[in-house]
């Protein structure tokens, strides 16, 4: 039997953006982190106590986070009190924007509601009020569907210009 994680094509997919996202964001308290970031979320004992992780754990994950460069901190002084960060959502974390809400439409959707009601939360625009939502759209404009997709490998780019 062949050894199919040597082969070309794992070697590709190892390396494919899906894989190299969930290295940075793919862990639970990370994407709570992030969702509590984007609700404007910015002091550590705040994260901690919204999340409902340890303080070990938030501050673990909001160092790997900071590393990654999805938040940076900035130094605030409370009077008579020592010099605190607080985090602020970096451009390359505020791209994570569709994600969350596309994990929470998903969520919405597919995830039995646990007996306490609506979500209590969304994203709402702020020239009109309108809920918000994610689409997919090809580069033409047009919105698509999964069904509507066609997955094309490039194989001079996956395979590092080599052609089998």
């Amino acid at each position: 039997m062949d050894d199919l994680s040597k082969s070309p094509d794992a070697q590709a997919l190892a390396n494919c953006p899906v894989s190299r996202t969930l290295e940075v964001v793919g862990t639970r308290s990370t994407l709570l982190l992030m969702r509590e970031a984007f609700f404007g979320t910015r002091r550590f004992q705040d994260f901690t106590r919204r999340v409902g992780i340890g303080e070990a754990a938030t501050a673990a994950r909001l160092k790997e986070m900071t590393a990654y460069g999805l938040l940076e901190k900035i130094p605030y002084q409370e009077p008579g009190q020592r010099k605190r960060y607080e985090y602020q959502l970096t451009p390359k974390g505020q791209d994570l924007f569709a994600a969350i809400t596309s994990l929470r439409d998903w969520g919405e959707t597919w995830t039995p509601d646990d007996g306490h009601g609506p979500t209590p939360w969304r994203f709402t625009h702020q020239d009109c009020g309108a809920e918000v939502h994610t689409v997919t759209r090809c580069s033409a404009g047009h919105d698509v569907h999964a069904g509507d997709c066609t997955a094309v490998r490039e194989p001079e780019r996956a395979l590092g210009g080599r052609v089998s």
